[in-house]
Parts: structure tokens; sequence; C-alpha cells
């Protein structure tokens, strides 16, 4: 049973409150199958040929909220965290671990990145925008868009938790 609290998004919400909602209910979901893992654990492939790992999800998912929310919203010049040397505007790395990569580390910088994210977005309207291709993109735009990334993610999270110790259904 989990220590982790995930309440359930509120019903009938503005919308502000029910993207942010759902938001957080995904990056808890994440936590949530990250719970009491070892590292040993958490750097488990999923299945060949993937090299999938939680530990490696985690790493991206701290990637991804960098580049979305300080990079592209706010117009930070935010490096890569897992790859220096990787193009800031080429995909969201994250998911390859480096030796003696932890899975505390990578949980500790995936709730920095959060926070920031936060602090980002706390004063600043739905409809305020930062740049991705060279276009506008609303904050509206990068909550939906995060939340069906963390959904993708959460399921292969869901398949790399069962194969690890069995545990399904959080």
């Amino acid at each position: 049973m989990s220590t982790i609290e995930r309440p359930l998004p509120p019903l009938n919400a503005d919308e502000r409150t029910t993207l942010e909602s759902w938001l957080d209910f995904h990056r808890v979901t994440l936590a949530m199958k990250c719970e009491d893992l070892d590292d040993e654990q958490a750097a488990a492939l999923s299945v060949p040929p993937s090299g999938f790992t939680l530990t490696g999800l985690v790493q991206h998912m701290a990637e991804v909220e960098r580049n979305w929310f300080r990079r592209v919203f706010a117009g930070e010049q935010a490096p890569p965290i897992y790859d220096p040397q990787a193009d800031p505007d080429g995909p969201d790395g994250g998911f390859k671990l480096a030796e003696g990569a932890t899975l505390r580390e990578a949980l500790a910088t995936w709730q920095a990145e959060i926070a920031r994210a936060r602090e980002h977005c706390a004063n600043r309207a739905l409809a305020d925008t930062g740049r991705f291709m060279d276009q506008d993109v609303s904050l509206r735009w990068i909550y939906v868009h995060m939340i069906e990334e963390y959904a993708r993610h959460n399921g292969h999270a869901d398949l790399l938790r069962e194969r690890i110790d069995g545990t399904t259904g959080v």
C-alpha cells in the first residue's frame, strides 16, 4: 500500500484547477510507481531490445519538465540535465543511465524541476505564451501536452513496475 497521497482531481472546477490537478495527479502517479524500489530494481531493463528503466523514465520526465516550463515557456537557457552536450532544442533525453545513477537522485532532480515549473506558472495566465518551433505556444497547450506525456509514460511505468515486483493497479 502506497504512503504517497494522490488526490483525485476535482470533478467540477475551473479550467486552470482542472489542468493543474490532472498534471499533479500524473506526477504523483509516477512517484508512486517508484515507491519502495531500490536502485537495482529501478535500473532493471524492461524487455529487450528496449533499454527502458524506471530511473531513466524519471530522468526523462525531469528533462521534459525542464524543457517545456523553463526553456519553452519561460525562455530560459537551461542546458539538458543528463547529457549536457545534447542539443537543447532536440528531443528530450534522460532515458540512458550514467554509471552510478540512483533513483533517489533522479527523483530529487525531477522534484526540483517540478518546483521550478510551478514557480514559472504561478502568476501566469493560461493564454500566456512561450516559444516552440518559432511559434507561440500557450501555457494551456503545455499543460495538456504534459498531461498526455505523463499519461503515456505512466503506462510504461505500470509495465516496468509489474515486471520488477508484480505491483499493479497504482
